[in-house]
């Protein structure tokens, strides 16, 4: 392993994406006719972490924690309020938008939505083409058929079917050509936003299974944001835990599912049903009380201190430090 310095900092040669200090902040106007600024919604607040090549970083977390604005800070598709993004030794955010869009081949995005991210009035070989037209990256018709009937190929579906329109194909074929469209730049990163909620259970293991089995053919780096944690811990390497904005844990997927130390990861982890009706039974069940505190206003001190079991004062004023506890264990909470 290798070291190579980038902004002062020192980052290993086999981290790929290295995330420092991350804030969305999206203004709140108010005004009929001139707009005046009152107040932030505080998507992302100081998210640090980082994904090394050829890993898949699960980021988990309910509805609105800041999941899906951080994976687009990441691609730039949102220009951070602040922090730095640093991808392949390149901070992305001082770039130019001219030269992230010749750098966004090197990182793709999977939808979440199958139906909605398809272009409806394009048959499925141009959506899927679309890419290497845009880049450049074909010299004729003829080698733009072939990469086209490769990509079909690849994901598992019959090139003679690329004449065919988005709607004439099921969900889980749906979100295989989006998959199709996203390697079709040959990426290193790829996003990939709860790429399976929206499929049924049967399909959600085949589309998963399809995406481990390009990881390592194409040794592709993931960043694979969900809500289903039984999903996550089978595709993940090590697995981040995102409240209300702010990373609350990261670990190793087999340790953060076997010794979980933030209260609300153990929170998460104990709504997970487990098979075994006599386990199930016999494990304590965590209720979060109250509701999650709006971005808009969010708790002073720990974010998560309204919410949690085993708050004290301290919890209220201090802002708990990301730090270390040993083996890559990172964890916000001062009780740990």
């Amino acid at each position: 392993m290798t070291q190579q310095q980038t902004n002062g900092h020192t980052v290993s040669s086999d981290v790929l994406v290295d995330v420092r200090h991350v804030k969305m902040y999206f203004p709140v106007t108010s005004g009929a006719f001139i707009q005046r600024k009152v107040a932030d919604i505080k998507a992302v607040d100081d998210v640090s972490f980082t994904i090394r090549r050829g890993e898949t970083l699960g980021l988990v977390g309910e509805s609105g924690c800041g999941k899906t604005t951080t994976g687009r800070c990441i691609l730039q598709l949102y220009k951070p309020t602040a922090g730095e993004v640093i991808f392949d030794g390149q901070d992305l955010t001082k770039m130019k938008a001219s030269d992230v869009r010749k750098f966004r081949r090197n990182m793709q995005l999977i939808f979440q939505d199958p139906y909605s991210s398809l272009d409806p009035r394009q048959n499925c070989a141009s959506i899927i083409g679309e890419p290497l037209i845009i880049h450049k990256m074909v010299k004729s018709k003829q080698e733009y058929r072939e990469r086209v009937a490769e990509l079909f190929s690849v994901v598992g579906l019959n090139p003679s079917m690329g004449y065919r329109f988005p709607h004439e194909f099921s969900g889980g074929q749906r979100q295989r050509i989006g998959v199709a469209r996203a390697l079709a730049v040959r990426p290193s990163l790829i996003v990939c936003d709860e790429p399976v909620s929206a499929l049924d259970v049967s399909i959600q293991a085949q589309v998963i299974n399809l995406l481990e089995d390009l990881q390592e053919q194409f040794n592709l780096t993931y960043l694979f944001i969900a809500h289903d944690l039984s999903v996550v811990r089978h595709i993940s390497d090590r697995i981040a835990v995102m409240y209300l904005g702010h990373v609350m844990e990261l670990a190793d997927r087999t340790e953060i599912y076997e010794n979980p130390l933030h209260p609300y990861t153990k929170a998460l982890l104990s709504a997970v049903p487990i098979p075994d009706p006599v386990i199930e039974a016999t494990r304590e069940r965590i209720i979060l009380s109250g509701d999650v505190p709006s971005p808009l206003r969010p708790p002073v001190g720990c974010v998560f201190h309204t919410r949690c079991p085993i708050a004290v004062e301290e919890c209220k004023a201090a802002v708990p430090t990301f730090r270390d506890v040993g083996n890559e264990h990172y964890v916000a909470c001062i009780r740990v």
